[in-house]
């Protein structure tokens, strides 16, 4: 550059392509939805090559070997708060993290990926409701209609369209496992809003820690129950991607999108997992997908607008 030459912050020439995708928020949601369905589809690759408990658990461990190093210095920083509010953040990290997971990669033995992908649509649904009966957080009445079409396509999905499914209660066990993994997850969201105030990774970072440690009692109990075996080379490629991708990166990328575009635009992208799951299921593990498959999509993501959009 000449000297006197003035290079304007805002042009992306100057910029290399890194830098340029970590200041396009679109693209970083874009990543972070497509490692989050990928996520669901790790969860069926894992069957038969690693078990439940032992994914969870090591997925957890591989995230506390990374992130408190890369971190050290903002957790040694913030280790007064971690301290006053080390229960908080531990319920917040068993249900978010521990919970969550286990229950999706246990669904996963019963139901499919693209099943496991829908579902997580109902997500910021039950977060409506959460919210409602945490914080009294009114719900309108075309929030209320979406809530009731969200709910109506998590019933086509968990019976597979089959009105006898629904009259009968015969739901697959693992759609089930899927939907209360949901309702753990909507709680975190809901809770975290008043989590202790500190850094977002640094909170990440040790409510994961807290994940892990309650992971372990689960691993010996899998052990103990005879249902642990060594995981598979397979095993072990699932592993590090669930550790590095939806663990790591898509964790940093979140908040990276946040921080540009602000969390309700960012929120919004969040409806595409439902998306790019079932894509992802039929491209990499041949999922058949199903008249109602679009229908339950159509009516989740259209409950969503519904609450979202028109009912804001």
């Amino acid at each position: 550059m000449r000297q006197g030459e003035i290079v304007h912050p805002d042009r992306t020439t100057t910029l290399s392509w890194p830098q340029r995708a970590w200041n396009n928020a679109y693209l970083l949601m874009i990543a972070t939805t497509l490692i989050w369905a990928g996520n669901s589809v790790a969860s069926r690759l894992a069957v038969d090559n690693i078990t439940p408990m032992a994914l969870t658990a090591f997925r957890w461990m591989g995230v506390c070997l990374i992130m408190p190093v890369l971190l050290r210095r903002q957790i040694a920083e913030q280790m007064p708060q971690i301290k006053a509010h080390w229960l908080h953040i531990a319920l917040l990290g068993i249900a978010g993290f521990t919970a969550f997971n286990t229950l999706m990669y246990v669904a996963a033995y019963s139901t499919s990926a693209i099943n496991i992908g829908i579902l997580q649509g109902s997500i910021p649904i039950f977060v409506l409701l959460g919210a409602f009966i945490a914080y009294r957080i009114p719900i309108g009445a075309m929030q209320a209609l979406g809530v009731l079409v969200t709910l109506l396509g998590v019933a086509v999905t968990a019976s597979r369209g089959d009105f006898q499914v629904l009259a009968n209660f015969r739901f697959a066990p693992g759609d089930l496992l899927m939907i209360l993994a949901c309702f753990f997850y909507a709680g975190f969201t809901v809770a975290v809003r008043n989590r202790p105030p500190m850094p977002q990774l640094v909170f990440f970072t040790v409510a994961a820690g807290f994940a892990c440690l309650f992971s372990l009692p689960m691993l010996a109990t899998e052990i103990a129950l005879g249902h642990f075996h060594m995981p598979t080379p397979a095993g072990w490629a699932i592993l590090a991607f669930t550790v590095i991708g939806p663990s790591i990166l898509s964790q940093l990328s979140f908040m990276r999108a946040i921080e540009l575009i602000g969390p309700g635009r960012a929120g919004v992208f969040v409806n595409l997992v439902p998306v790019f799951a079932p894509i992802l299921a039929v491209l990499i593990l041949g999922e058949p997908f199903g008249l109602f498959h679009a229908v339950a999509l159509v009516l989740v993501l259209g409950g969503i607008l519904i609450a979202e959009r028109l009912g804001r």
